[in-house]
């Protein structure tokens, strides 16, 4: 990573924010610190979502990169129209890498997120569709012995874990061990959860990031395979 770099870590002052925020759940709150929002916890992730930007653009030119809200950063404020919860405001944090397509969540993306006391980052579906990953199954069908070597290759690794939701009801059960933990996902991701540290507030928690999107490249490129031939 260049030396020039803009993010510089964040600070405690980042999470001390989010943990105010939490137990202060109100517009007249947020509006008084939204001087706060925008210096510990936004301009953070604008200068992280740039350091990262060009190296993105290398895993996959269709990705945005601009670091504002609503492209790559997400909205501090909640969608309450159909929730139960009618608190205004998140408590967490996030920026996605993704293509610029309708519908994101149904696709895979880079993430990571920042929340009061951990931290994540990774890549995987938000929610995918049925369909996508019919057509997932159908790319590993196609290509076992593809998926069974980039499968290894993860399973070596010691930074991120496959998280998600199975089916309740097991598919596949012909597929050899190491190919059934993903065949029985309704969706999945790969996500490194640590707990907040020093990392957090390091300039050096960039580089660490692209070095975990780095290995989760080759995924990625299948997963995106699997949706565009279907």
């Amino acid at each position: 990573m260049s030396k020039d770099r803009l993010f510089q870590g964040f600070s405690p002052k980042t999470l001390h924010f989010l943990k105010s925020l939490e137990r202060n759940n109100k517009k007249e709150w947020f509006e008084a610190h939204r001087k706060d929002y925008e210096t510990w916890l936004l301009n953070p992730f604008k200068s992280l979502t740039t350091d990262l930007g060009g190296f993105m653009l290398l895993i996959d030119p269709m990705l945005e990169i601009k670091p504002v809200v609503n492209k790559t950063i997400s909205r501090i404020h909640r969608d309450t129209r159909f929730s139960k919860d009618k608190s205004p405001y998140k408590s967490n944090l996030w920026l996605t890498f993704k293509r610029r397509v309708p519908d994101w969540k149904k696709t895979p993306v880079f993430f990571f997120e920042l929340f009061t006391d951990w931290y994540r980052f990774g890549m995987g579906f938000y929610n995918a569709a049925p369909a996508t990953m019919i057509s997932f199954r159908n790319k590993i069908e196609r290509n076992p012995d593809e998926f069974s070597a980039l499968i290894e290759t993860i399973n070596r690794q010691q930074i991120f874990k496959l998280d998600g939701e199975d089916y309740k009801r097991p598919l596949g059960n012909e597929y050899p061990a190491l190919i059934q933990p993903w065949y029985q996902k309704k969706s999945f991701y790969l996500s490194c959860n640590r707990e907040t540290d020093d990392l957090l507030m390091s300039p050096e928690l960039s580089d660490r990031i692209l070095e975990g999107f780095n290995m989760l490249v080759p995924l990625y490129r299948f997963l995106w395979k699997a949706i565009e031939v279907e």
